[in-house]
């Protein structure tokens, strides 16, 4: 009814944590899932919702006509933000327990793309935790067998406001930077790559100041220690300002006697 769409079939994976696995029965999963396509708009089309027990987390895979049955295209428009919105609220009112992001993923349950879009993800993220600078992101990713390629606009030069996206290969799998996962985009790699780099300059700033303060205090212990226990050094005055021993001058003493023997020759004045 649509044949110019590129992509006419949707696919959707659900996904529970094996905390909620007593409380879904194959009949509220298939009710969340009626809700949640209610709720992402996914209504009035042809579709097949299957249950799989092939990992430990509870799941079930969505697939569905995007071409409705009046030949409308079903949006996919904002999927990544209405999904997180939806999912929250449907976990609230059913009383499921909330991710705390891929980190929890079981990797070693997980078989072909899905294990190596999980293996990019956790090589992102320890990148971004260390890293300081883009080399050093893109050196750690290749170390880690990920390669990494920035998407720039036709005609456009590789700088900041020339790029709009960016993908990571492994293992012969490319995924862009979206897949990978939301919101991850190079502007976003580099503030924090730069944020990383401020933290760590400010760490040795911080070490250098606490070590001069540390040395100081030791410095002026020593200095007091020193007067206290060093014993004071007289050093002689030669004579040069003592006029109670005045230093022995031949010349001066030649002068005196001089002076004495003329007043002799004199005589005394009448």
């Amino acid at each position: 009814m649509n044949p110019q769409i590129s992509k006419p079939v949707g696919h959707i994976a659900l996904s529970f944590l094996p905390e909620d696995k007593d409380k879904l029965t194959d009949e509220t999963m298939t009710k969340i899932a009626r809700e949640y396509m209610e709720l992402m708009g996914i209504k009035n089309t042809q579709f097949l919702l299957v249950r799989h027990f092939d990992n430990g987390n509870p799941h079930c895979h969505l697939v569905y006509n995007r071409i409705n049955n009046e030949g409308k295209t079903i949006s996919d428009q904002n999927d990544f933000r209405r999904n997180e919105q939806i999912t929250k609220l449907l976990k609230r009112k059913y009383g499921l327990t909330f991710s705390k992001g891929k980190g929890r993923t079981k990797t070693e349950r997980l078989r072909g793309t899905e294990k190596t879009k999980y293996e990019i993800y956790h090589a992102v993220g320890t990148a971004l935790l260390r890293c300081k600078s883009w080399p050093e992101f893109v050196n750690h990713l290749r170390a880690n067998g990920v390669e990494v390629e920035l998407v720039v606009k036709r005609n456009g030069s590789k700088d900041l406001n020339n790029i709009q996206g960016m993908r990571f290969t492994k293992d012969g799998i490319t995924f862009k930077a979206s897949q990978i996962r939301r919101g991850l985009s190079f502007a976003g790699i580099m503030s924090k790559l730069n944020s990383n780099a401020e933290k760590e300059q400010q760490r040795i700033v911080n070490s250098q100041t606490h070590h001069i303060q540390a040395e100081q205090p030791r410095q002026e212990t020593y200095s007091k220690q020193q007067e206290r226990n060093e014993p004071s050094i007289s050093i002689p005055s030669l004579g040069l300002f003592d006029t109670t021993n005045p230093v022995y001058d031949p010349a001066e003493e030649e002068f005196r006697r001089r002076m004495q023997r003329k007043k002799k020759k004199r005589g005394p004045k009448l």
